[in-house]
């Protein structure tokens, strides 16, 4: 997926803003180019885990799909390990097949974004072009 700097900033600062808890929310994609970042309500409020609340992943996803878009990603941070997916994530990720996920990392000197697919319990690398 490509991706305006902007978009990451705007993930980075959401990351920034909840430590020490995780941030999350969702990215709307248009034929591979994410176009809005969309905010959500960490509904654990835990630097462990991240849950968006059914009702706002109903809205969000509404919104998207209201503007003519696809849900592309779903985007939280780590603000004590590096940005990979935990068996929490890998576990959440089987109800949003086909989705990439994007993993701020916060637990170093410098800020990591990486990006997975998670595809039936398997975890590989997906590529994220910042532009």
């Amino acid at each position: 997926m490509r991706i305006a700097r902007e978009l990451v900033e705007e993930m980075v600062a959401h990351a920034r803003e909840e430590a020490p808890n995780e941030c999350c929310g969702m990215v709307a994609s248009s034929d591979g180019q994410a176009v809005a970042v969309f905010r959500a309500v960490n509904a654990e409020a835990s630097p462990l885990r991240f849950r968006i609340a059914p009702e706002e992943q109903l809205q969000l996803h509404s919104r998207i799909d209201d503007a003519g878009h696809d849900l592309g990603a779903i985007y939280h941070s780590h603000t004590r390990t590096a940005p990979r997916p935990s068996q929490t994530d890998i576990n959440f990720a089987k109800l949003w097949p086909g989705v990439l996920w994007i993993i701020v990392g916060l637990s170093g000197d410098e800020v990591d974004v990486q990006t997975w697919r998670i595809d039936d319990g398997e975890v590989s690398d997906a590529e994220l072009v910042v532009e």
